[in-house]
This record gives C-alpha cells, structure tokens and sequence, in this order.
C-alpha cells in the first residue's frame, strides 16, 4: 500500500468517526453551532487528499529510476570506452616493443654472420700468405718420405692438410716418381694424363713441392677443397 493510500485511509477514517461525532452531536442536540462546521471542513479535506491520483508518486519515482539507469548505463559505457581504448594502447605499445626487439635481434644475428665471414676471410687470407708454395724450396735430387709430407704441411692448410694426406696415401703412398703402367698415371696424386702438372711447374717429375702445388690446385678447383675431394673418392674409389 502506497504513502498516498495509507494517508488517504488515515484520512478517512478520521472523517468518518468525525462525522459519527457530528451525527451524534446533532441527535442529542448539541448547543455549539460550530459543530457542523468542522464537519464540512474535514470532509473537504478528505475529498481534496481523495482527488490525488494515487499513481502519480509511482509515475514520478520511475522516472527517477529511469533516470538513475540511464546514468549507470552511460557511466558503464564510458568505462567500457576506456577500458577498449587502454588495452588498444596495452596492444600497440607490446606490439611496438616486439617489433623493435626483432629487429635489433636481426641486427644482432646480422652483425654476428658479418664478423664470422670477416673472420673467416681473415683467417683464410692468413693462411694463404702464410702457405708455402713450390717455389719456396729449393730443388733436391731426391725426396724422402718424411721431406714430401713435411712440405705439403707447409704448403696445404692445416685444417684439409689430413683429407689431403688420405688422398696422397691411397693414390701413390707419397711416392712422387710413383707410376701406373697401365694408365700412365703419375706422381703423388696419380695425375692422368701425367703431363698436365706442367701448369704448376716444368720440373713437375723430379719435384714433389710442384706436385702438391698441382694436387691442391686441383682439389680446390674440382671439390672446393682436399676434404671435399676427399668425400668423392670415399664414395667412388677415385677423384
């Protein structure tokens, strides 16, 4: 029951017993004139409170509910708005910072591959002009075993200087004057036709360091290096 209903009841209650008053005073004939004038009053009072739509405070406080929704309603969407719009920048700002370490990553491996082939050519550089070659050795009329093999250490780089020597081993057991009669083949590395090691030295017969000058030569120039050559004739018995 509303405020309106309960006062309106008040109201009327009052009225009536006002008016059984009034009823009573006039039957046993009250001497104040008065009386019937209070009872007309009240009873327009009562009719005025009775004349107020009972839904009007009802109409008036949903209004204000109304009202007070609307005002959560946008609240909520202004804090949804911030919300969506942090966590964009949240969003970006990560994005951003991935972005900047992939690239100083890439730089980083960049900078990293470069000083590898720096080194690497350095390293490569060094090697040949600290290499020997046959020039470097003055002509003896013969060759041991161990003199051979000490120059093609000085001639071949340290690292191909062992697939270099399994070459030599299986070709010619480091025999420079070491010849096939059948084929012709000749010298350290069993070069056929035998003549051809002239590109490396007119004394290419008696001079083993002319020999190796030609053998790695060739090796480097057909396989990329003595190890390359190395792997062909692992898998075909010849390179």
């Amino acid at each position: 029951m509303s405020r309106i209903s309960v006062r309106g009841f008040a109201v009327a209650s009052a009225t009536a017993v006002t008016s059984v008053g009034a009823v009573v005073g006039v039957a046993t004939g009250a001497e104040k004139g008065d009386s019937t004038d209070n009872v007309e009053a009240t009873a327009a009072d009562a009719t005025l409170l009775a004349d107020v739509p009972a839904g009007a405070t009802a109409q008036v406080q949903t209004a204000s509910l109304t009202e007070q929704a609307d005002a959560q309603a946008d609240a909520a969407h202004t804090d949804a708005r911030k919300a969506a719009e942090e966590a964009a920048r949240k969003s970006a700002a990560q994005a951003a910072e991935e972005k900047k370490e992939a690239a100083e990553r890439k730089a980083a491996e960049e900078a990293a591959a470069e000083a590898e082939r720096e080194a690497a050519e350095a390293a490569a550089a060094e090697a040949e002009s600290t290499s020997a070659d046959a020039g470097d050795f003055a002509p003896q009329s013969s060759y041991s075993v161990a003199e051979v093999q000490a120059m093609a250490q000085q001639m071949v780089p340290a690292d191909q200087y062992q697939c270099f020597s399994n070459i030599v081993d299986h070709e010619s057991g480091w025999d420079y004057t070491a010849t096939n009669p059948s084929s012709g083949a000749y010298g350290l590395m069993q070069a056929l036709p035998a003549g051809k090691m002239a590109s490396a030295g007119a004394d290419w017969q008696t001079n083993p360091a002319t020999q190796i000058e030609w053998g790695l030569n060739y090796m480097n120039d057909r396989y990329g290096s003595p190890c390359g050559g190395w792997e062909y004739w692992q898998a075909n018995g010849y390179y």
